[in-house]
């Protein structure tokens, strides 16, 4: 067994999101998948990727298409995904469309490389470098190289990085390369010449026998100004041939240059300007001359003006000639165009003729109206160079600012070069172009410009600009950066222009791809120099190339674009492993210790994560270097006692970490990589301390360093990955690093000396620490001390550092032999904590000490044990586990096999439970105090929670602290399982014997393996659940399993029977014993309305809300038998032909509703036809609790009640509507509603004997769903019902009609034994045919139902009422006519119900209105937003005196509510399917579409339901249930039918 699972990320596409700076990191091996938002589900997306096939090479421009997978083949695209299998290295895009949209998103993956080290190539995970940088040119021959480099591997570092080993510019600089392919010959001794070949030998000697892996830089933005080749193809550069833009930039250049020659030539000593600038009178004079002299002379703005002569003459030559604007052109709008020229020749810019011919129009074709004409034009062109003028001005401002700037750098800062007088060496600024010639005038120099012989080699000098956007080059049009002298300027090199592709350049391209080949077949990684200024698409092409060379390249950078989101569009484009971090960032020890916890790792403690998750955005894997190559050293800045804490904290993150050569030989200045010529010292391990060409564990800090370096590596590869950092106080950081697996500590206590010790006062005493755990050792405790060994004197040969200082060390001693620590007493914090106290004796400014720590060796048992009983739900914990020496009896047995005795309907109590229900047993929900309560008692309420707190690692959590703090969330979870007794009892003593465990761990660890228990329990609780449901289920997606989870959270056995009691002859009726009097009494399951407020007591059963429920919730799930059980007890309540509104256990029921008893009846068809053999139902035995109307209750075998077969009720209930229902409700008045009118109590059920339609009720009740009484005294609308909907009611109408016809067609089958039904009228009897019925109804509905777009047809009484056509009506025959013809979504069950009663056509068009009027984003809208009296916001608190709303009276007038979704939806699918296979196509997607957000909701829904209803435009509504059982029914009916 493996003990990683394949490790799987979810990367969710949603519509015109553009991830192309969000950073996706991949390890290799790792499966990305690729799901559908829910803006997308339904529609035909593609997703491309440029990574490549099985076996093809990658191609960056090379795009494939994914192919989809649908686990479940049907229903939804919940679970539908495209995915990559992952091997590759390298920065991958991805993108995707749908329709006519080629790119509506995308992004990109990086897949880090794996890189190998030693003789058996291991692998050195990335968190294990540990780097050591090296100035190539300071090795010496490559024979001295193994000596020079031994220091780093005696140092204990893995990765050297080499600066670039080609030869240099004339500067010397390590980074001007002169020519990129030559290895540079100083690395040969007189007699040899090496090769790349050579080094490369010496890359792998150093990989395989001293296992360490060798980077080197490459250099893409510049080449160094000597470079043979530049002179050769001067295209390669930005020059005044192929950048004329450039050429206002370059004469301001030779003009400053000619202004340093004056100065050293002192010709302005008139102009109080000397050659040697000391004060700030001479920078004045430095501007004086640059305003008086220089700018007026080379007059830089009539590069940008207009000769307006000429062109005015031009003009006024086309109006003579008659001649009319370009109208293609123009499009006909006035405005003077000017066109830069090309060239930016002096007076160049010309007029677009076209734009001045359509905006100065003169008024007819007489000479003075073409000269009013032009002397417009020439005002306007007077205007126009006045403004480049202007901006000229600001230019040159800009420049001067920058001029006076660099010279306060260069001469009279403190920390500047103070370079002294103004030379031609060293002059007044650098020189921002080459210029390769002699030296002139400055006329001459501008003569030069307009021959390209010589202006190609005025080529453009790179370097970088403070501020400037990184993904900008600044030597392109459109750019300023040259001429206002933004640019800091690198005058040894040339920058680099490659065009937009190889074709523009093509001997740069490829020789740099040369270059970039060399370096990638010898190098396991590279640095991309400079790479904020590198072009995006160079740097692309070029590693490319290089990956293809060697596919597990690395890739470093150091970018300085101050923007995270920037850095990852680097990142992302070009694939960078890992971005440089520095430590000397970092103004004091508190912010160095945030960079460690910023930098990697995870908190301790944090939770285990599945396998299967979804892909998060990361943060850069860090680099972390104590100090680059390029930066200030940091004792000059710090102290010198500083470098082994600061060192240590740096090692202790959780990512690469290293240095620069020098740093651990305490060089005491920056070792330049432009001015240092000497060599680095050998290793020699006897050499003495005053040896300044050799080096050893006794030199500076570096024996600290290997200490160091392999405590880093060993973290890293132990996987102690996990990291929290304590400032102790102001100087003290400790930094832990913890090993989940093992729970091993390495705790590191640094005190950082930012300042020297001998000249600040530091705290004498150190606070004390407390370490939970048992310290099995100290790996390690250092300290910078000074030693008798001379002073610091710069060699002339050797880079030297200050023999003043190293290290003592000692490494794994005991506790007791410290020399750092005091005193070590150990505490208990409880029976699970073990902690000792640290007492610090000498842990000096500049001192480290580690500790190594263990959990107490009972509490490391008892976490090993609590692993090995979770390996049965994950393979991830064998790795720390440990076999139980005494394993309870009931951990003996996993947990599956004791699950597998629960039913569903405990499943419920497991999983589920509101408030209100826990009360009704004598519980209630768990509570945190000053938090809030869970939404459930059972496993879900913490799933719900933890799906938050999980993937975040958000230990600060409440529930997290209440965990950590006491036993009590733990012991409800298990005694509400135990105190049941049975099956449930079994789990809840499973779980009690892990908590027993779990309570004796230290407190820290307790969320995350509580959380991990509770996982196990809770996934293997579904795994069960869903194996007792329908294959539909077993076998559906995510989305059908989350909404058939709302049949165990609704469907419940209470502490009091909700049901009336079943026939004692019904088989299978479950039955348990009254705790109170130990009596056998049935326990049906009942369905809960809703949650919480429909979830216990007499209000948690209704007759409606079961019916409309019960399809979904327990037909298409499988749960067939509790399902006839509610079907049956509902039957035995009949009364008055009608069942209960409001079930009350049958004894307190209402019967004031009239549509109840005709879902009852759809829902006994619905069983007959999804149940296989589900027409026995029909010959149940149902038992009357009401033998007649007046009846008092009677329970089954009492003397009055009988039993009969369920079809004979179903007969009972049709004839007595037939012969018409009329009676008062019992015991009416305020007892039973304390707001209805007395005229409400009165119940009429009836069928008009003429239409066969089903009507009834009254204007002061509310017989159907849309039930909502006024209640507002203030408002007045107190007893009068906001929907009363009398008349016949259009879903009634058709949930008859599906009846009558069902009944008609089991008749003719013989299963159902009556044809006709016995009434009375007018004194006679009579038999009315259900067949009759049936056919009255189908020929009655459209003529009184349908509003036709015909004005003038005959079958609509009330013309005068129709505001909107081609809709089906709400009732017929109502009491308020106008009631009729208001817009609901009632229809749409009608059409589903009896789909029979519906022309095709009409229909589709009726809800294409539907859809336009009253779709929601969840629901659909109760009342047509055209509608007077429309509301859409429900607030059942408000009470004022708007009739129309007070205390919620628009309940149904406008708020969208979710069940009527499913019925739409479902009618969608029925009549597409009619109108062919376009449209039914059309329709799915619409009906994913549309799912999408229920599947959203319900993934977010800490109740893990969906709710009663929305407000307006799906916004969330307070007074709504948030679970609703009808909700999730309906919504999953409509998967079924898909």
């Amino acid at each position: 067994m493996s003990l990683q699972a394949k490790q799987v990320r979810v990367l969710v596409l949603r519509d015109m999101e553009q991830l192309g700076r969000t950073l996706f990191r991949l390890d290799q091996g790792f499966e990305l998948q690729f799901r559908l938002g829910p803006t997308l589900q339904g529609k035909h997306v593609r997703v491309q990727t440029n990574y490549p096939a099985p076996g093809e090479h990658f191609d960056r421009h090379t795009f494939r298409a994914l192919d989809w997978h649908n686990p479940t083949g049907r229903e939804d695209d919940s679970d539908k995904f495209c995915s990559l299998d992952l091997q590759i290295a390298g920065s991958y895009q991805y993108n995707f469309g749908h329709g006519h949209e080629e790119k509506s998103g995308g992004g990109y993956v990086v897949v880090d490389p794996v890189l190998r080290a030693g003789a058996d190539n291991h692998h050195v995970h990335l968190d294990c470098i540990t780097i050591q940088t090296y100035l190539s040119k300071c090795l010496g021959h490559l024979d001295d190289w193994p000596d020079r480099l031994r220091v780093a591997k005696e140092s204990g570092y893995n990765m050297i990085h080499f600066t670039p080993l080609q030869t240099l510019g004339k500067s010397r600089s390590c980074y001007s390369l002169a020519d990129q392919l030559s290895l540079n010959p100083e690395f040969s001794p007189p007699g040899k010449n090496y090769t790349w070949t050579d080094v490369g030998e010496l890359v792998q000697k150093l990989k395989k026998e001293w296992n360490m892996i060798c980077i080197t830089d490459v250099v893409y933005n510049h080449t160094a100004t000597n470079s043979p080749w530049i002179k050769e193809h001067p295209e390669c550069g930005y020059n005044l041939v192929n950048s004329p833009h450039l050429r206002p930039a370059w004469v301001l250049d030779r003009a400053i240059w000619h202004m340093t020659c004056n100065m050293a030539d002192a010709k302005y000593a008139a102009n109080g300007l000397p050659a040697q600038v000391q004060n700030e009178g001479h920078l004045n004079a430095i501007r004086d001359v640059l305003w008086g002299q220089v700018f007026p002379k080379i007059k830089l703005w009539e590069f940008f003006q207009v000769r307006i002569e000429s062109a005015v003459e031009e003009f006024r030559d086309l109006l003579a000639d008659g001649e009319k604007p370009d109208q293609k052109k123009t499009g006909g709008k006035q405005g003077l165009k000017i066109i830069q020229d090309p060239k930016f020749r002096r007076f160049g810019n010309e007029v677009d003729m076209d734009s001045a011919l359509e905006t100065f129009v003169p008024h007819s074709h007489s000479t003075q109206a073409i000269l009013e004409a032009c002397n417009r034009l020439w005002g306007r062109l007077e205007e126009i160079n006045k403004e480049q003028y202007q901006q000229m001005i600001q230019h040159q401002e800009k420049a001067s600012n920058c001029i006076v700037g660099n010279v306060v750098y260069e001469r009279l800062a403190d920390h500047g070069p103070k370079l002294g007088p103004v030379t031609r060496k060293d002059p007044i600024v650098p020189r921002y172009f080459t210029f390769p010639f002699e030296e002139t005038s400055l006329e001459d120099d501008l003569k030069m410009t307009d021959q390209p012989d010589k202006a190609c080699h005025f080529l453009a000098h790179n370097g970088w600009v403070m501020g400037d956007d990184p993904l900008r080059n600044f030597a392109e049009p459109g750019s300023n950066v040259y001429i206002r002298r933004e640019l800091i300027c690198w005058g040894d090199s040339v920058k680099l222009r490659y065009g937009d592709k190889p074709d523009d350049c093509p001997y740069l391209w490829t020789h740099m791809q040369k270059y970039t080949e060399i370096t990638a077949k010898h190098f396991a990684g590279v640095r991309l120099d400079n790479c904020h200024s590198t072009p995006l698409h160079v740097a692309e092409h070029m590693l490319s190339a290089a990956r293809a060379v060697r596919p597990n390249l690395y890739v470093i950078a150091e970018l300085f674009t101050g923007s995270e989101l920037i850095d990852n569009v680097f990142v992302n484009r070009l694939g960078i492993t890992s971005l440089v971090r520095e430590a000397m960032s970092a103004g004091d020890s508190h912010e160095e210790g945030r960079l460690v916890y910023r930098y990697g790792g995870e908190p301790v403690g944090a939770f285990v994560q599945p396998s299967l998750r979804p892909l998060v955005p990361s943060i850069a894997h860090a680099m972390f270097l104590d100090v680059t190559h390029d930066n200030e050293c940091p004792i000059q800045l710090r102290s010198a006692y500083d470098s082994l804490p600061s060192s240590a904290i740096v090692s202790m993150a959780c990512c690469c970490s290293g240095s620069t050569r020098g740093y651990d030989e305490m060089v005491p200045h920056q070792i330049s990589v432009v001015k240092e010529e000497r060599f680095y010292p050998k290793w020699n391990p006897d050499a003495k301390a005053s040896s300044p060409g050799e080096v050893n564990l006794k030199t500076g800090i570096i024996a600290g360093k290997l200490a160091l370096n392999k405590m880093h590596q060993d973290l890293a590869s132990k996987g102690f990955n996990q990291v929290y950092v304590d400032q102790v106080d102001e100087d003290v950081v400790a930094v832990t690093r913890h090993c989940p697996s093992t729970h091993q500590s390495v705790v590191a206590v640094c005190r950082t000396a930012f300042h020297n010790p001998k000249h600040h006062q530091y705290r004498k005493e150190v606070p004390p620490m407390f370490i939970p755990g048992k310290i099995d050792e100290v790996v390690l405790e250092a300290r910078v001390i000074d030693r008798q060994a001379g002073t610091y004197k710069k060699c002339e040969k050797y880079i030297n550092g200050m023999p003043e200082y190293t290290v003592e060390i000692k490494e794994h001693i005991q506790l007791k032999d410290s020399g750092v620590v005091k005193h070590a007493g150990v505490t208990s914090k409880g029976s699970s904590e073990f902690v000792q106290e640290i007492v610090f004796e000498r842990l000096t400014p500049g001192s480290v000490i580690a500790f190594r720590v263990s959990l107490d060796p009972r509490a490391q048992e008892l976490v090993g044990v609590i692993r090995h009983h979770l390996i049965q739900f994950s393979p991830k914990y064998k790795l720390g586990s440990l076999p139980d020496q005494h394993t309870p009896t009931i951990l003996e047995t996993p947990l599956a096999q004791i699950m597998s005795k629960l039913t569903l309907a405990d499943m419920n109590m497991l999983l589920f439970r509101c408030d209100s229900e826990e009360q009704e047993e004598g519980g209630g929900c768990y509570n945190i105090p000053s938090w809030t309560s869970f939404k459930y008692g059972g496993l879900q309420a913490l799933m719900s929670v933890m799906a938050d707190i999980r993937p975040k690692n958000d230990l600060g959590h409440p529930v997290c602290d209440n965990l950590r703090q006491g036993d009590w969330m733990i012991d409800y979870v298990s005694n509400r399982l135990v105190s049941r007794g049975g099956a449930l009892g079994e789990v809840g003593k499973w779980l009690e014997g892990m908590f027993h465990y779990l309570k004796h761990i230290p407190r820290y660890l307790i969320p995350c393996y509580f959380d991990a228990i509770l996982v196990g329990a809770y996934t293997t609780a579904l795994d069960i659940t869903f194996n007792k449901m329908s294959c539909f289920v077993q076998n559906g997606s995510t989305f059908v399993k989350l909404l058939a989870l709302g049949s165990v959270q609704m469907c419940g056995v209470g502490s009091f029977p909700a049901l009336p009691p079943l026939s004692l002859a019904l088989p299978d009726v479950p039955y348990r014993l009254d705790k109170d009097t130990g009596k056998k009494e049935q326990c049906c399951v009942s369905l809960a309305a809703g949650l919480p407020h429909f979830s216990s007591g007499i209000f948690r059963c209704w007759g409606r809300d079961t019916f409309i429920a019960l399809r979904g919730l327990m037909l298409v799930t499988g749960r067939h038998l509790e399902a006839r059980n509610i079907i049956l007890a509902f039957a035995g309540t009949l009364r008055h032909g009608l069942i209960p509104n409001l079930l009350g256990e049958g004894i307190s029921a209402r019967y004031n509703c009239r549509d109840a008893v005709w879902w009852w009846l759809q829902c006994i068809q619905d069983y007959c036809t999804l149940v296989p053999e589900g027409t026995a139902v029909l010959h149940c035995p149902v038992v009357r609790m009401y033998p007649h109307d007046d009846s008092e209750p009677h329970a089954p075998g009492t003397p009055f009640s009988f039993t009969q077969p369920l079809c004979d009720v179903i007969h009972e209930a049709m004839t007595r509507h037939m012969q018409g229902i009329d009676f008062r409700e019992r015991n009416a008045g305020p007892n039973i509603d304390m707001h209805m009118k007395d005229e409400g109590f009165n119940v009429v059920a009836k069928v008009n004997r003429y239409t066969g339609f089903v009507y009834g009720g009254n204007r002061f009740n509310c017989g159907t769903w849309m039930d909502k009484m006024g209640e507002s005294d203030k408002a007045r609308n107190k007893g009068m019902p906001a929907t009363p909907r009398d008349g016949s009611a259009v879903e009634m109408v058709g949930l008859c009609k599906s009846a009558v016809r069902w009944l008609v067609e089991l008749h003719k089958k013989g299963l159902f034994p009556h044809s006709s039904m016995k009434i009375h009228r007018d004194g006679k009897e009579l038999k009315v045919s259900y067949e009759d019925w049936n056919h009255k109804i189908q020929v009655n509905f459209e003529k009184n139902f349908y509003v036709s777009h015909d004005e003038k047809d005959p079958d609509e009484k009330h013309p005068d009422l129709v505001h909107k056509r081609g809709i089906y009506k709400d009732s017929h025959g109502a009491s308020s006519p106008w009631c009729d013809y208001q817009l609901r979504p009632n229809f749409c069950i009608a059409m589903v119900v009896a789909p029979e009663l519906f022309t095709v056509e009409r229909a589709w068009k009726a809800l294409e209105v539907a859809e336009k009027k009253l779709l929601g984003p969840l629901g659909m809208k109760t009342l047509d937003p055209d509608d007077m009296v429309y509301c859409g916001v429900y607030d059942n608190a408000l009470d004022n005196d708007n009739y129309n709303v007070a205390r919620g009276f628009n309940y149904h007038q406008g708020p969208e509510w979710l069940w009527p979704i499913g019925y739409f939806l479902r009618a969608k699918l029925y009549f597409a399917k009619k109108l062919g296979k376009e449209t039914y196509d059309q329709t799915v997607y619409l009906v994913k579409s549309i799912l999408s957000q229920h599947y959203v909701h319900l993934e977010r829904s800490s109740w893990k339901g969906l709710p009663e209803l929305t407000n307006e435009n799906g916004q969330n509504c307070p007074f709504s249930c948030e679970s609703q059982a009808w909700s999730i029914s309906t919504v999953l009916e409509v998967l079924h039918d898909m």
